[in-house]
């Protein structure tokens, strides 16, 4: 004998359905007449198929109410996705002529790709997905060269142009409309020649944390009393002052140029001329709502030629640490060497340490490479040597020529053969016939 069991007769069904199964649940289905008994079934069984259904729309309509019930998410992959970032590009960029009078600066190579991308490559892991541009020089070069990498990337890219030089705190304020979108996520902001391992998804969570108004980044120093020290708390983080160039010792922390700021940070910019070091951030440290993160592993500014070599041996041995198959290897490699993979490298060459050779490069037989960059497009003629100095792009350096002691290639430089070079500086476009003794610049 089959009964509708799990149905009970005094379940209050409010539906025509539940009270037909509750009437059925009650008789039994061994019955004297079989058509009967068919007929109880089927009623039985529709009734239950009824059932389930408007169950389900019930079900339904109680999640969609959960829903509206539900507090907002904070914190989330959501809000973290939809973040945002700006980079102060600047100027001119005259310390590293005359690379910087092709290109904007953050548009120089380094390590085989435009400055400014190890940045963004960086803040896209992160899952920011709108970079913005604070720049007064030659806007429309630097968006359109990045956008190709903006569609490769998937995240968008604009400038916020200044008329007048806003020092480090005035582009916030003007780009204010950009940055900030409702959502009250903290955003991010850089120096453009701010070389690092940009342990981004480190800051959120420490700034995150501390529920305080702003993290900066700093990094550590030998000798403090070169630059503004940031005196804080070592446990917390939290940043109680700061010391220019102190003369007493106060601490080896130094501000390294790479913030994350909640949007009420903009409250406190007026749109004017305003250093954010100097002005804005002592303010937040009063109120006791700055903290600092030790930055790990490596930093360097790369703005001048001495510390952009400086910075490609320090980005290179973290590259060697993290990510050796990166490297080139072989029997005329020495050290750290990243070679692009459309360069051609002839026979009897000796490379390294600590040098770029980038994309489309020809360095024929017999070269020795060290300490150097050599940028897109250039060829290094047979038995060549160039030491500490960057070879801008689309140049050639002749055969048995000799290259060192920090000498600058600008774009298009033609070094004729046997030619000597101790320290020039050469602006694109030159062809050197006769050698430079001293270093000096050749207009």
């Amino acid at each position: 004998m089959l009964h509708a069991s799990f149905v009970s007769a005094s379940s209050p069904f409010p539906s025509f359905e539940g009270r037909l199964l509750c009437s059925l649940s009650r008789q039994s289905f061994c019955t004297e007449s079989p058509c009967e008994a068919l007929y109880l079934r089927l009623c039985f069984c529709l009734a239950c198929i009824t059932l389930v259904v408007f169950t389900f729309d019930d079900c339904d309509l109680l999640m969609d109410w959960r829903e509206t019930q539900r507090p907002p998410h904070r914190g989330g992959r959501e809000e973290q996705a939809g973040m945002k970032a700006l980079i102060l590009v600047g100027g001119f960029g005259t310390r590293l002529r005359p690379l910087t009078l092709s290109v904007p600066k953050p548009l120089v190579e380094f390590a085989n790709k435009p400055m400014i991308l190890h940045q963004i490559e960086a803040l896209k892991e992160v899952g920011v997905t709108e970079v913005v541009l604070a720049i007064n020089y030659q806007p429309e070069v630097m968006l359109n060269f990045l956008k190709e990498f903006e569609n490769k990337l998937g995240i968008k890219i604009t400038c916020s142009q200044e008329t007048e030089p806003l020092g480090t705190a005035g582009p916030l304020a003007l780009a204010r409309d950009k940055l900030v979108d409702g959502s009250g996520e903290p955003f991010f902001v850089l120096n453009s020649d701010v070389i690092s391992e940009y342990p981004f998804a480190e800051l959120i969570q420490f700034h995150n944390a501390h529920g305080g108004e702003a993290t900066i980044l700093v990094t550590q120093v030998n000798e403090p009393s070169k630059y503004g020290v940031v005196v804080m708390d070592e446990e917390t983080g939290k940043v109680e002052r700061f010391v220019e160039k102190p003369k007493a010792f106060v601490g080896n922390k130094i501000n390294a140029g790479i913030y994350l700021l909640n949007p009420s940070v903009l409250g406190r910019i007026q749109l004017k001329p305003t250093s954010i070091e100097k002005q804005v951030f002592p303010q937040i440290a009063a109120d006791q709502k700055l903290f600092a993160m030790v930055l790990p592993g490596f930093w360097m500014d790369i703005g001048q030629p001495k510390d952009y070599i400086t910075g490609l041996r320090l980005y290179l041995d973290a590259l060697r640490k993290k990510s050796p198959g990166k490297l080139a290897a072989g029997a005329h490699v020495v050290g750290n060497v990243l070679v692009h993979e459309t360069a051609v490298v002839g026979e009897g060459c000796l490379i390294g340490p600590d040098v770029s050779v980038g994309p489309g490069c020809v360095v024929e037989a017999g070269v020795r490479l060290s300490r150097c960059t050599v940028m897109r497009g250039t060829r290094i003629k047979k038995h060549a040597c160039v030491s500490g100095s960057i070879i801008g792009t689309h140049s050639t350096v002749g055969q048995w020529a000799r290259i060192e002691n920090m000498t600058i290639l600008g774009e298009d430089v033609h070094v004729g053969d046997e030619i000597y070079s101790n320290g020039g500086v050469v602006l694109p476009h030159k062809e050197i016939k006769s050698s430079i003794l001293k270093p000096e610049i050749v207009m």
